[in-house]
C-alpha cells in the first residue's frame, strides 16, 4: 500500500471552490485539481460529483479510464451495477436507494449532509474484479440551483485481505470515516460473512432452515449452527431483530 494522503481535505475545499459553478466548466489545469489527481494517483483512487436529484453525473476525475475502463464524459450513474460482480448487485441495489433517499430529504429539507460507505467488487478493465470502497460524501447546495450532490470517492482496496470475509459498511454523520481507508475503518460493520449474510438474506425471503440447507447444498444442522453463530456474533436475541436492522440501514 503506497500513498502519502490520509486526510480529505481535498476534496472539501473542491466543494468549496467549484459547488458555486454547479461543478461545471471545470479548468482541467487548476492548480487544485492538479493536486487531486496527484492525491488519487499515489492513493490509487478516482471521483466523481452526480446532482442526485437530476440524476446525472456533473464531473468525472480522468483516473476512471485507469480503474474502470471508462471514459469521464462516458460515466453514468448505471455503469457500476454492469461492473459489479454478481454477488454485490443486490447489496449495491439497496446502498443506492438508500443514498438517493438521503439526497432526497436534504433536498426536501434545504439542508444536510451525511457520508455513506461500503466496498464492492468491480470489474477491472483487463478483466477480473477489483475490491474498491465507495466513499459518498452528500450534501444539499442551494447556489446555483438548489439539490443535493453525491462526491463519490472510489479506492481500491485489494491490499485488504481480511474485508473479504464480509464488508466494510456505514452511513452516518461521523466524517472521521471519510478520509483515506485503513484497516481500522475497512473493518467497520466487517461482522457477518458473505455465507452468513446469504442466509440472512434467505430467512428474510421466508425460507426455512430445511428449504435453506436444500438450496445451499449443505445440512440442516450446518444451517442451524450459521444461525446461532449470527444470533451471537451480533448480539441480537433473534434474527428478526437483525432483520429489521439491516433493513434499517439499507442493506436488505
Amino acid at each position: 500500500m503506497n500513498k502519502t494522503y490520509d486526510s480529505y481535505d481535498l476534496f472539501f475545499r473542491f466543494i468549496e471552490t467549484f459547488a458555486p459553478s454547479g461543478f461545471t466548466g471545470i479548468n482541467p489545469n487548476h492548480p487544485l485539481y492538479l493536486e487531486l489527481e496527484k492525491m488519487m494517483l499515489l492513493n490509487n483512487q478516482f471521483f466523481f460529483i452526480a446532482d442526485a436529484i437530476q440524476l446525472k453525473i456533473v464531473f468525472t476525475a480522468k483516473r476512471s479510464v485507469e480503474m474502470i475502463g471508462v471514459q469521464p464524459a462516458d460515466l453514468n450513474p448505471y455503469h457500476f451495477f454492469e461492473a459489479t460482480h454478481p454477488d454485490d448487485i443486490q447489496r449495491h441495489s439497496l446502498g443506492r436507494s438508500k443514498l438517493f433517499k438521503l439526497a432526497q430529504d436534504f433536498f426536501i429539507a434545504e439542508n444536510g449532509s451525511a457520508l455513506a460507505s461500503t466496498n464492492l467488487r468491480i470489474r477491472k478493465p483487463r478483466g477480473g474484479y477489483s475490491n474498491l470502497l465507495f466513499q459518498c460524501y452528500v450534501f444539499f447546495q442551494e447556489k446555483p440551483t438548489k439539490t443535493s450532490y453525491i462526491l463519490q470517492v472510489h479506492s481500491n482496496i485489494d491490499w485488504c485481505k481480511k474485508i473479504k470475509n464480509g464488508f466494510h459498511y456505514y452511513t452516518g454523520n461521523d466524517m472521521s470515516y471519510f478520509r483515506y481507508p485503513d484497516k481500522e475503518l475497512l473493518l467497520h460493520g466487517n461482522i457477518l460473512s458473505d455465507r452468513e449474510f446469504q442466509i440472512i438474506r434467505l430467512i428474510e425471503a421466508g425460507m426455512t432452515s430445511e428449504q435453506i440447507a436444500e438450496k445451499l447444498f449443505l445440512s440442516k444442522h450446518t444451517i442451524n449452527t450459521h444461525r446461532s453463530k449470527i444470533v451471537r456474533k451480533t448480539g441480537k436475541t433473534h434474527i428478526a431483530d437483525l432483520i429489521y436492522d439491516l433493513k434499517e440501514q439499507g442493506l436488505l
